[in-house]
């Protein structure tokens, strides 16, 4: 059964699915491409980082999972639900990783999120690949409002939402579950006009 809406959607339904994942210029010399089976050990190598698991307690274990996790992101993409990027040097070094979450084309507000592997760290790389995946959802697929939270512990994470402009909206309490227990989380947003 179909909600009928009141309104219009903000984007249209297909607009992503109608075509390939998009291949994102960011500045530096980065560029975000769809992941490829032969960047599985690379993803793989940032989840055994000691800094990036204490962040993320969804990982992958083997080459092999991380392969699964690599068509699933395809499968989200087609399906609307997201979109995932590999943050690459030239489009061929992998750097980190950054996503587009939790589509809401009625309303249109999305979630990202993002890691940066040790050896790229403090060079700026996030909030590269931040802010030209924000320009591309805001200004070229439309969303009005793009989420960003994580741990109140994460400094850097919070220094790389405010400076690519998402505003601190506030503390969701006790809202997520880490390895040494709950965390607090911040809830950043960015609103098209900020």
């Amino acid at each position: 059964m179909t909600r009928a809406l009141s309104t219009p959607p903000v984007i249209a339904s297909g607009l992503l699915a109608s075509s390939p994942q998009p291949v994102l210029p960011a500045t530096g010399g980065l560029l975000l491409r769809p992941w490829v089976r032969a960047d599985a050990p690379a993803f793989l190598s940032a989840y055994q980082d000691d800094e990036t698991r204490r962040w993320h307690t969804r990982r992958p274990s083997t080459e092999a999972q991380v392969r699964e996790w690599f068509d699933a992101y395809r499968r989200d993409w087609e399906r609307e639900m997201g979109g995932h990027w590999a943050i690459t040097r030239d489009g061929v070094e992998v750097l980190g990783r950054v996503a587009l979450r939790g589509l809401d084309f009625d309303d249109g507000v999305a979630g990202v999120a993002y890691w940066v592997l040790p050896a790229a760290r403090g060079a700026g790389v996030a909030s590269r690949a931040l802010s030209a995946l924000t320009a591309w959802a805001m200004d070229e697929v439309g969303f009005h409002r793009l989420e960003l939270d994580h741990s109140t512990r994460n400094h850097a994470s919070c220094r790389v939402a405010a400076q690519c402009g998402y505003l601190l909206e506030g503390t969701k309490r006790s809202a997520a579950v880490h390895d040494d227990g709950r965390h607090d989380m911040h809830l950043h947003a960015r609103v098209r006009g900020d």
